[in-house]
């Protein structure tokens, strides 16, 4: 192992042969990286689609095979090849694109994910896929959203991200694949661009803002979502599936919350940096429906209760972070 970053000395890291499936999404792209970092490039194996081949420092720091998660063939002689023994299934369509693309949606998380499952049962493979706040809907508490409460969302990505859930614990308890989740918020990001969510706002923003532009917000004033920085989701991920076992009640899948704010108070968290930053609303009536129907901010005490979760990264850390990086970015 290259590197183990702190947070993780309190976990008995083993080495694994681990499977990211979408290694160069939004999230897969900087997880694969990590857990390279981590267990060592040749043991991270980037699963990718044709079209969406990995390139650069991804492509040259470990093996990438063609994965495509609704081929349960390919993903078996992967796991064979590889002796793969961890998968990440990160395969899923954001919530603005699957609304688009309803059935599409469903076949790349459903039928995809129990496919994932099915190699995951006869290879003994535990299994990583992520939930979302996507997962809740109007019915919901919006205020500390609690762990087990009602979900009926009425969005496809939203129902999917709910089946996920639910036949996540199904091989779990009828199969005993080790089978782990967490409800990921919004995602903040300064290495990927986003590509379809509700909350994309919140990384476009500060794009504008290093640019020098006015930013037109497409969410409502008032309007507030649980967000996290990308290095804290990154950080949940491996540390819940690093975490014991035995301590784990929920498993698919966790509350996890760093900060919620509306679009004023970004706006606000970046003017102190960028005084002369300007901001206008034109709401977009699909980004505002999904977003009204989610939760103000989530309770997390039982990630925090049963793996030890904690962020790292407020609003105005994450502010400074961002700027700071896309500024070196965009000059480069």
């Amino acid at each position: 192992m290259s590197h183990i970053p702190q947070r993780l000395t309190n976990y008995s890291i083993q080495m694994k042969n681990i499977l990211i499936i979408g290694s160069t999404g939004q999230i897969g792209s900087e997880l694969t990286m990590k857990l390279r970092q981590i267990y060592g490039g040749q043991h991270v194996v980037a699963g990718y689609i044709p079209g969406a081949e990995p390139k650069g420092e991804l492509l040259e720091s470990g093996p990438a095979e063609i994965c495509d998660v609704t081929d349960g063939e390919a993903l078996q002689r992967i796991c064979e090849k590889y002796s793969i023994d961890t998968i990440y299934n990160l395969a899923a369509l954001l919530s603005v694109v699957a609304e688009r693309k309803p059935l599409l949606a469903w076949k790349i998380g459903i039928d995809g994910l129990l496919n994932v499952l099915e190699v995951a049962r006869t290879h003994g493979c535990a299994v990583f896929t992520p939930s979302s706040i996507g997962s809740f809907g109007p019915e919901t508490p919006a205020q500390l959203t609690p762990q087990d409460t009602v979900q009926r969302p009425r969005t496809i990505y939203g129902v999917s991200k709910v089946t996920t859930e639910l036949l996540s614990d199904y091989y779990f308890h009828k199969y005993g694949v080790d089978t782990r989740a967490v409800r990921f918020p919004g995602l903040i990001s300064n290495v990927t661009l986003p590509g379809g969510g509700t909350t994309d706002y919140a990384v476009d923003i500060y794009y504008s803002a290093v640019r020098g532009e006015r930013f037109v917000c497409p969410i409502a004033a008032g309007t507030y979502m649980d967000m996290m920085y990308m290095p804290d989701a990154l950080r949940a991920a491996v540390e819940l599936m690093e975490a014991n076992p035995d301590r784990l009640i929920h498993r698919n899948a966790f509350n996890i919350a760093a900060m919620s704010f509306e679009p004023n108070q970004i706006f606000e968290a970046i003017r102190k940096y960028r005084p002369q930053f300007e901001m206008t609303f034109e709401v977009d009536p699909l980004k505002q429906s999904i977003a009204t129907s989610w939760p103000d901010c989530l309770d997390d005490t039982c990630a925090r209760q049963e793996w030890d979760w904690k962020p790292e990264y407020d609003l105005d850390a994450m502010t400074r972070d961002m700027l700071e990086k896309l500024e070196q970015k965009l000059r480069a």
